[in-house]
């Protein structure tokens, strides 16, 4: 193969050996020197030969795959002649060899046949291969190729094979496949996916030996939730299910389930009777308190017959136990041991006495029972605990229900009855939240709040009961509405973003004019122009690098009258950091061993070493050196450049060079999460960082937007809630960095009016996070924003 051009005739004797020689390994070598000599004597002879590319090496495959790429590029019509030596190419034994002609067959056809091939060859990589990030990254070519309308369709028809994918533990890649799942879900195989999803719920039922069996468990509640939203009639398959989980250890979990009932109970008015019905039988197991009280309002707001109010006040007695409360519990306090619970004999035992006789020792002892906590009904353990606001939501869930009761039954005997029956439950938890029983006292608010109840079933005026049995329920609509509307929002401003508006000086690339040279990236380009004749460009042309580098601040590491003057370009990229370093000889001598020597502060690694050079008098050089970042804090990169000069005889000289300061910024992504999540996550987070509002801002609207360009966070309060002017502010702002850590954020601000129209804002910003670095990075790069403002 080196002295090719001595033989004109090689690539013919190549071909010819090909064709006549039988063993397998000699026609691999021999085809690659082929397909080095003359690529077009090689096509020819993988043309005659497509049904046995699958017995090639894995690496000859690879290069079939790449080879078969370009040809088909310069010569569209070559795709018909190669297309089946791809789809072979899809089941062969390689991983890597599958992965690259399911691209290459995406890029030259857009059949629906094609399409599929390529999407269920990813399918199968996804599920055979252990590597979690090989997982990932393959899950991201399926979520692009969803992104194409056309192939958009041919997807959806393998929803339930992308669902297999949910076999893997990993929590990312459950996440990633549901929401995959979700967005592909129509109403031909969402029953379909229902039954996937129920059986997946109970499978996490009883598995507890995983640590992410709760969130996950989350997300298909959540994944359920959301596909009775999208379809109605898949609701009352799905909340019998769900119900079960209100009783689950796992709050969160059943927070999730509580919140969709209500949404569905409000919504569908034809399952109302189920959801009440299941909501009961489920009741007396919940363990929450937090649980209990949405389950309490629950049931206080849409029981509507004189059978399923008996029932509500039946599970609140029996969840309250003996009435009144105090006197019972001093009793049970004060109260004489049963006699089988009186005295108990313990086991003899034999012991040796000091002059080495045996004695025996028995003893008698008095106990009261053990489990005395565990026999409380669940209301009333909540409330000997001290938490008394589940006491105020049970108050006004009597009180709506004996209104409605009121309503619903006209013998003045029941009703005096039922109003007197609710009156003396309140009455109770106010003598005991008094009394010194719990463990914390009841605070006025829920006085106050039971009072109220009280008072309005005493008085019994019809205006009291609009406000408790219509008010209530036209707010839940109004927030149903609010959220609903919200989210079609975000989808109509996420729709926007992919569309790509094609400028009227935008230049227009010619396939015909297209170098061969510059067919390297692997896109189908018939298909990208066709989409931007038609405005509808779905991904964004690669920056030009040059422009990308001159767009970049040179970093001056040394003075201009330093011997050796150096400057550097930072490149950060996802998980590393670059440093393109030009240094300049400025003296007249040869430096020898001229070395750039970095060491890092933060969470930040030196890859290599550079090694040394020798620099000509004003000569100069670029030298570049790797940095591996392993989280999202503040990093320092610092150093010096040694060197020895020519025929000298002292010891190495030194030039320090500046610092150069890594942003947090370029690591933190703006993200977005619920409400629950959010609190959950404030909850869980140990690290605080309260930062001291400090700038020149006369605008709270204008800080906050400020801030959130600051810090690259999102806001995750509603513009709704946002709008308007009184006078303070509170906001809620969450981001996540490339390495899956989150940042919290709470912004409470308020304009002094009693400073005057130009008095600055006030307040402060409080930041939380998993790591301590996180939390004093974000801060810094605030107080540093704001100091730039003041100025």
């Amino acid at each position: 193969r080196n002295f090719e051009h001595l033989i004109p005739d090689a690539p013919e004797l190549i071909h010819d050996f090909l064709v006549n020689e039988k063993d397998a390994s000699c026609k691999r070598n021999a085809f690659m020197m082929l397909i080095h000599a003359d690529q077009d004597r090689a096509l020819d002879y993988l043309s005659t030969c497509i049904d046995q590319v699958q017995t090639f090496g894995d690496i000859l495959q690879l290069v079939i795959v790449e080879l078969i790429y370009k040809v088909c590029h310069a010569n569209p019509s070559e795709r018909a002649r190669f297309i089946r030596c791809i789809y072979n190419l899809l089941q062969s034994s390689s991983p890597a060899v599958k992965y690259e002609a399911a691209g290459t067959l995406v890029t030259l056809s857009s059949a629906p046949t094609a399409i599929k091939a390529a999407a269920q060859c990813y399918i199968d990589l996804i599920i055979k291969e252990s590597d979690n990030n090989v997982k990932l990254i393959v899950l991201d070519r399926l979520i692009e190729l969803k992104e194409h309308p056309s192939h958009e369709r041919v997807l959806q028809d393998l929803v339930m094979d992308i669902l297999r994918v949910l076999s893997t533990p990993d929590l990312e890649v459950r996440k990633k496949t549901l929401q995959l799942a979700l967005d592909l879900v129509s109403s031909r195989n969402v029953e379909e996916l229902v039954i996937v999803l129920k059986k997946e719920v109970i499978k996490t039922n009883n598995v507890t030996e995983h640590e992410d069996t709760d969130k996950y468990r989350q997300l298909l509640v959540r994944t359920l939730h959301s596909c009775s939203v999208r379809f109605p009639d898949m609701a009352a398959n799905v909340i019998p299910v769900l119900m079960e989980f209100l009783s689950d250890n796992n709050e969160a979990a059943a927070a999730d389930v509580l919140e969709f009932v209500r949404e569905a109970i409000q919504r569908f008015d034809n399952l109302r009777p189920l959801i009440v019905e299941k909501m009961l039988e489920v009741f007396h197991a919940i363990k929450s308190v937090k649980i209990y009280r949405g389950a309490l309002w629950i049931l206080g707001e849409y029981c509507s017959t004189k059978e399923d109010i008996q029932s509500v006040m039946t599970e609140v007695r029996r969840s309250l136990g003996e009435i009144p409360i105090v006197e019972s519990e001093i009793k049970k306090e004060a109260g004489e041991l049963k006699p089988e619970e009186e005295v108990s004999v313990g086991p003899a035992q034999k012991l040796v006495t000091e002059m080495g006789t045996y004695a025996t020792q028995s003893a008698l002892s008095s106990s009261r029972p053990a489990k005395k906590e565990e026999d409380r009904p669940p209301l009333r353990g909540f409330l000997l605990d001290g938490d008394f606001f589940v006491a105020a939501s049970l108050a006004t869930t009597l009180t709506k229900i004996a209104l409605r009761y009121v309503s619903l039954v006209p013998e003045k005997k029941k009703q005096n009855s039922f109003n007197a029956e609710a009156m003396l439950l309140m009455a109770t938890i106010l003598h005991l939240g008094k009394s010194s029983l719990p463990k914390k006292p009841i605070t006025d608010d829920d006085v106050d709040r039971i009072s109220l109840c009280l008072k309005v079933l005493s008085e019994c005026s019809p205006l009291m009961n609009d406000i408790f049995n219509k008010e209530c329920r036209q707010s839940l609509s109004h927030m149903l509405s609010a959220k609903l509307e919200e989210e079609k929002l975000s989808q109509k401003k996420e729709s926007e973003k992919r569309n790509v508006t094609i400028q009227p000086d935008d230049p227009i690339s010619f396939m015909q004019l297209t170098a061969k040279n510059e067919m390297s990236s692997k896109e189908d380009q018939f298909q990208l122009s066709l989409l931007a004749a038609m405005g509808n460009t779905q991904r964004k042309e690669a920056a030009d690098p040059l422009a990308s580098k001159l767009n970049k601040v040179v970093t001056q590491l040394t003075g201009f009258s330093d011997p050796v003057y150096a400057e550097a370009y930072v490149h950060v990229n996802q998980y590393d950091i670059v440093l393109d370093v030009l240094v300049v000889n400025q003296t007249s001598d040869t430096l020898q061993n001229c070395t750039l020597e970095l060491a890092t502060l933060g969470d930040l690694k030196l890859v290599e070493k550079p090694s040394p050079l020798t620099l000509a008098p004003h000569d100069f050089a670029n030298i570049k050196a790797n940095v591996k970042v392993a989280s999202t804090e503040n990093g320092i990169i610092f150093g010096n450049v040694v060197y020895d000069v020519s025929g000298a005889a002292s010891d190495r000289n030194c030039v320090v060079l500046s610092d150069i300061h890594i942003d947090i910024m370029d690591y933190i992504q703006p993200a977005s999460c619920t409400d629950a999540e959010f609190r959950q996550m404030w909850a869980e987070f140990e690290w605080e960082n309260k930062v001291t509002v400090n700038t020149n801002i006369i605008d709270l609207n204008e800080y906050l937007q400020h801030i959130l360009k600051s810090t690259n966070m999102k806001c995750l309060t509603p513009e709704k809630a946002l709008s308007g002017y009184c006078g303070f502010m509170a906001a809620n702002l969450y981001a996540r960095s490339i390495f899956g850590e989150d940042a919290l954020a709470n912004v409470s601000i308020e304009k002094p009016i009693h400073l005057g129209p130009e008095a600055p804002v006030t307040g402060h910003i409080r930041i939380r996070a998993k790591s301590q670095g996180m939390a004093l990075s974000l801060g810094d790069k605030i107080n540093l924003s704001q100091k730039k403002t003041s100025l």
